[in-house]
């Protein structure tokens, strides 16, 4: 007996993933730009990242493995995170003690990009977000993408 299975597509997954974490938000956009276009702005993040997420002012990358990334982080507000996670073609999930960060794309039939974007505070302990004001700076996130894509 064989079986047939479909790939997931990163955006998809993303909503899976974002599933499982209670208080988290996923924005998703259809960007008119191609996936190459969109996610090379997105996985830049020591340049562009910054630039779009609300709360960054910059990311620095220490180490990447394979797909595996290590990263420092600080906030428009001063405070520092130490990121570990993946980051592949259309796919990228960040976890620091306090923050989780996740961004996925994927190509339209149109020859444009499905992206989304999740993240936020966590709480301790936990596989949880704390929703406070989440959803609103994953929008502001979203517009910004979009501007930087289209620029």
């Amino acid at each position: 007996m064989t079986y047939e299975v479909d790939p997931v597509d990163p955006v998809a997954r993303l909503r899976i993933m974002v599933a499982g974490v209670p208080g988290a938000r996923v924005v998703e956009a259809n960007l008119p730009a191609p996936l190459e276009a969109v996610w090379a702005v997105m996985s830049d993040l020591e340049g562009e990242f910054g630039r779009f997420q609300p709360d960054m002012r910059s990311v620095r990358v220490l180490r990447v493995t394979g797909d595996r990334v290590e990263a420092l982080a600080r906030s428009k507000y001063g405070l520092r995170a130490h990121f570990h996670g993946v980051l592949r073609p259309g796919w990228c999930w960040l976890q620091s003690r306090f923050l989780i960060i996740g961004m996925a794309a994927a190509p339209t039939s149109d020859g444009g990009t499905r992206a989304a974007l999740t993240g936020g505070v966590r709480v301790p302990g936990r596989a949880a977000i704390v929703p406070l004001g989440a959803e609103r700076e994953l929008r502001v996130a979203m517009a910004r993408l979009a501007g930087r894509v289209s620029a």
